[in-house]
């Protein structure tokens, strides 16, 4: 079966961590008729035992009774609205959507772990009684569900509640702890004034034109649209866009007339299997498990193959577009599951055998939406998949899904290219997703870390009543605040394409970290470099253990560092306090997603 890793905690309607810590002190499971009383909380040999009408109290009041007066440190303002808080889910989709999970291996990892925390409960209780629950009423709340389990008296291992709470904040810590190095580590003073006659985040002089054409790729059965953005005196490279997922070809536009307008020609391709509309079948469908094929991570790139053959057909043609696209010289830039796009044609080798091994070893607990989608790839039946292609000369990679897709070695691209890293993005975590793969590469490289963004920030300010910006799932920093991001990428972008022009020196001076850093903002500081600091490579070294060992006794300090860093770490994590940003998982997502999108086509139209 596809996208078996698209199986996130649907029915806990993405609650965050602090609402998880909360249902799990109160046992959230559901099956019967009979409701739970009493709670055993059980911590070593120490156990104390809490009523669920104290608990209720609390969620209706605030006030503490005497025996819950320990607890006030956990038992605070934010658990308490997640006790009040309802969550509304589908019936049928939700229904089907658990029948499915508890056949494939993410659903009994998850009733594994919620079994070591619940000691009484069996695995068939626990699922009888999220049917049950799902099956009384299309909204729930953790109180509300105890109503429904079976027993009188649960025992709740605090341990192990300890232990997913650290798994799920995994990469938000992780973020925390190396974006204020990251950020302060990459500061420089200002060492040249730059020039008040020119600047390339400022509109150019050409005219933009917009023309639409559709593409059928008849051997794959696949229809391609695509926007082109040309003016009447193209020169430099070819620029092609990929979007994101559940996305659409308009999502970087603003970026696009900018870029056209001082003399580019812009194509921003749509992948028909995974842009919104795509998504909307597939609910419509009921096909949860169908949300996105694995075959797509192979279709995408070539897609743009394609889509590069058709227009070298439309230059040879007497028109208005003969001669617009520089085919043989193409710079690539992609958001999000485009950013994979991007570098999947700028020579990274999808390895879908070692993704595989991570899929399967993870926890569904602590895996980021970026791993969900990563792991639709994982039932790919090929070793490695090569999709490079040699026409793709630049590549731009805005908050990519990178991962495990290719092994973590990105040591294959061999093109100049720029990765953005966005410090308070939930969907794409920087350590996991862009500093660790960003590291592996060897050839010319950029990087730029937007510390206070997110990772929609980049995107285009008219989409600030999309479907994605008005989820309440993920907070995402779009409006004016995001302006420095998205000024960076106009004039960033265009300073990395012009290199390979005869104006190169003309915009050099402004792919710089002077320049990038002249464009924080109080709320956004931004940073450029070529290289991490040696400070966030001992820490990549830490968080990922599969560093080779020392081999000489010369090295046996710097490792013993290393070692003890690890401990700390993991020290750390044990009394780490839950987090909202870091848990969104990606089938509520886009389920908000789609709540959305209906009511919002005609604007973006």
């Amino acid at each position: 079966m596809l996208s078996s890793a698209f199986y996130p905690l649907h029915w806990l309607k993405k609650i965050d961590q602090v609402a998880i810590l909360s249902c799990l002190l109160s046992s959230c499971v559901t099956s019967s008729a009979v409701a739970a009383q009493k709670i055993n909380l059980k911590l070593g040999l120490f156990e104390k035992s809490i009523t669920i009408e104290e608990l209720k109290e609390f969620g209706e009041t605030g006030k503490l009774s005497s025996n819950l007066q320990p607890y006030g440190y956990l038992l605070n303002s934010e658990v308490q609205k997640s006790l009040q808080k309802k969550f509304h889910v589908d019936a049928f989709l939700a229904q089907q959507f658990l029948e499915d999970l508890f056949n494939l291996p993410d659903g009994k990892k998850l009733i594994k772990e919620l079994n070591s925390v619940l000691v009484d409960s069996t695995s068939e209780q626990i699922k009888k009684t999220l049917f049950l629950t799902i099956k009384q009423s299309n909204s729930f709340s953790i109180l509300n569900i105890l109503e429904a389990y079976p027993q009188d008296e649960l025992t709740v291992n605090l341990s192990a509640i300890a232990k997913i709470t650290t798994q799920i904040n995994l990469s938000y810590w992780q973020n925390q702890l190396l974006s204020p190095r990251l950020t302060q580590d990459l500061k420089i003073k200002p060492n040249r004034i730059l020039s008040n006659n020119f600047d390339p985040a400022s509109l150019g002089t050409e005219e933009v034109y917009k023309d639409t054409r559709i593409f059928v790729d008849q051997e794959r059965n696949r229809k391609i649209v695509a926007d082109i953005y040309y003016s009447f005196n193209p020169r430099g490279p070819l620029v092609i866009m990929s979007h994101g997922f559940a996305a659409d070809r308009r999502f970087l536009k603003y970026l696009a007339h900018h870029l056209v307008s001082h003399g580019l020609t812009v194509v921003s391709v749509e992948h028909p299997g995974s842009n919104i509309n795509a998504l909307i079948k597939v609910s419509y469908r009921g096909k949860i498990n169908q949300i996105l094929p694995a075959s797509e991570f192979i279709d995408r790139p070539k897609d743009i193959s394609f889509v590069l053959n058709e227009l070298e057909k439309i230059n040879q043609k007497t028109g208005y577009l003969q001669g617009k696209f520089n085919t043989q010289q193409v710079s690539m830039i992609g958001h999000s599951f485009g950013g994979y796009t991007a570098l999947a044609l700028a020579g990274g080798v999808l390895n879908p055998k070692e993704l595989r091994k991570f899929c399967q070893n993870s926890s569904s607990l602590e895996r980021s939406p970026a791993d969900w989608l990563q792991c639709a790839a994982a039932e790919l039946p090929y070793r490695n998949i090569y999709l490079k292609d040699r026409r793709i000369v630049q590549a731009i990679a805005f908050n990519p899904i990178i991962g495990h897709l290719f092994a973590q070695d990105l040591s294959t691209v061999n093109i100049p290219t720029l990765i953005l890293a966005s410090t308070e993005d939930g969907i794409t975590p920087i350590v996991s997703q862009q500093l660790q793969p960003f590291q592996q590469m060897k050839e010319e490289k950029y990087l730029v870390v937007a510390a206070g963004a997110t990772h929609m920030s980049v995107t285009d300010i008219s989409y600030l009543n999309s479907a994605m910006g008005q989820s309440t799932l993920v907070q995402e920093v779009m409006d004016q605040k995001a302006n420095p991001v998205r000024e960076m990428a106009r004039g960033l972008s265009l300073a990395f394409i012009q290199q390979m022009t005869p104006q190169a020196e003309v915009y050099r001076p402004y792919l710089t970290a002077n320049y990038v850093q002249s464009l924080s903002s109080h709320e956004i500081s931004l940073r450029l470099t070529h290289q991490l600091p040696n400070s966030i490579i001992t820490w990549l070294k830490v968080f990922y253990k599969d560093y080779p060992k020392p081999t000489s006794h010369s090295t046996y300090s710097k490792h013993s560092l290393l070692n003890q860093l690890r401990g700390n770490w993991i020290q750390f994590q044990s009394f780490i306090k839950p987090t909202k940003a870091y848990t969104e998982q990606l089938e509520p997502i886009f389920t908000d997603l789609l709540k959305h999108y209906s009511q919002k086509t005609n604007q973006l139209s």
